[in-house]
């Protein structure tokens, strides 16, 4: 009673495939995927890939004085 058979299995995926359509279900998979191996790279401490720099630069601000409006 308690166990999944290959025909609950199927039903599920079934469900699954008229909910999110054939080609939402990879996407999905894809972002579980890259979720889960950034969560691994966390819990390792490891810095590769893509990171950002501790202290980035502030931006540059640019005044632009025009001494030649003086009347």
């Amino acid at each position: 009673m308690g166990e999944f058979s290959p025909i609950h299995w199927l039903i599920v995926l079934a469900v699954i495939v008229i909910l999110f359509g054939g080609r939402r279900i990879p996407e999905v998979m894809r972002g579980m995927g890259e979720g889960i191996r950034s969560f691994k790279e966390g819990m390792r401490g490891g810095d590769s890939g893509n990171t950002t720099p501790q202290n980035p630069a502030p931006p540059a601000n640019t005044v632009v004085s025009s001494s030649t409006d003086k009347k």
